[in-house]
């Protein structure tokens, strides 16, 4: 599997996403606590060399999960966390975008994970026409407090989550983030010109909702009839071809599919050997 650089560190481009190991609505324990614990080790077996995580994911429980399966850590094992929201008791995201608020959720997920330095940490960035007047804080102070974190060795590098094209800009000349993690798909390309800043500027682009919108009667790269077609054509299933589709766009695409289970683990992981052919690439830039 070939690999690309988050920062310092060259990882393979296909690692492990966290956020589906706690119950429900990312809220509460696991379905099943040793299966879990199995994905995660199974993960590593496999070659994952860079897991994202938060810990707002339970809240904590994805971070007790991994710690539990996998500490003492891989020496090449990339742990990647993001702050900037908290957890209400319903399951809802609270902002949490004061940098002192940043600070405190770096403290909490190295103590959490058990280490002294994260790999990369990426900054939540929150829709600002629903924030309250205390959450409206410029970005130029938040990366302010990231570098600072980072001068003080407590993380590696410095991502940005859900940013606008002109934020991704602001952040890679302040603060020379590392990653960005952004809503892109077969089937939502809207971020594309973001996806091509981040290339030509050896950016690691990390897209969530690679198989395209969680929510409700929102498009999905498995139901298009396209993807449906090129995956009997090369013998892979419809998110196995998604999720090869992104990383055949560019090669600064990282991709974090997550599951509990170890038998979707083991399927996701083969997308590696899924390969389009030209024709194929073609069909499927047609598709949307």
């Amino acid at each position: 599997m070939d690999t690309y650089s988050l920062g310092e560190f060259p990882v393979r481009r296909i690692g492990f996403g966290a956020m589906q190991l706690p119950g429900p609505g990312v809220m509460g324990p696991p379905r099943d606590r040793d299966e879990a614990i199995a994905v995660l080790r199974r993960a590593v077996e496999l070659g994952v060399d860079h897991i994202d995580t938060a810990q707002f994911y339970g809240p904590d429980v994805a971070n007790e999960l991994i710690r539990e399966a996998l500490h003492p850590y891989p020496a090449d094992l990339v742990l990647v966390s993001k702050v900037g929201a908290l957890r209400d008791a319903q399951g809802g995201f609270v902002p949490a975008q004061r940098p002192g608020q940043l600070r405190a959720a770096v403290e909490e997920n190295l103590r959490t994970l058990g280490v002294d330095r994260l790999g990369v940490v990426n900054l939540r960035r929150m829709d600002e026409h629903e924030l309250p007047a205390d959450q409206l804080i410029p970005l130029e102070d938040q990366l302010a407090e990231m570098v600072g974190l980072r001068a003080e060795g407590k993380i590696a590098g410095i991502g940005i989550s859900t940013a606008t094209y002109a934020q991704v800009q602001q952040a890679i000349e302040q603060a020379g983030i590392v990653c960005v993690q952004n809503a892109f798909s077969l089937v939502d390309r809207k971020d594309a010109e973001v996806l091509d800043l981040c290339h030509d500027a050896g950016v690691a682009y990390v897209p969530y909702f690679p198989l395209g919108s969680a929510f409700p009667d929102m498009p999905k790269v498995t139901d298009n009839p396209a993807v449906q077609a090129v995956a009997e054509r090369v013998g892979a299933s419809p998110a196995q071809v998604g999720l090869a589709w992104l990383l055949a766009r560019r090669d600064n695409v990282l991709l974090i599919p997550g599951t509990s289970r170890v038998a979707h683990l083991e399927e996701n992981m083969r997308i590696a050997d899924v390969a389009l052919s030209e024709n194929d690439m073609a069909e499927l830039e047609r598709a949307a």
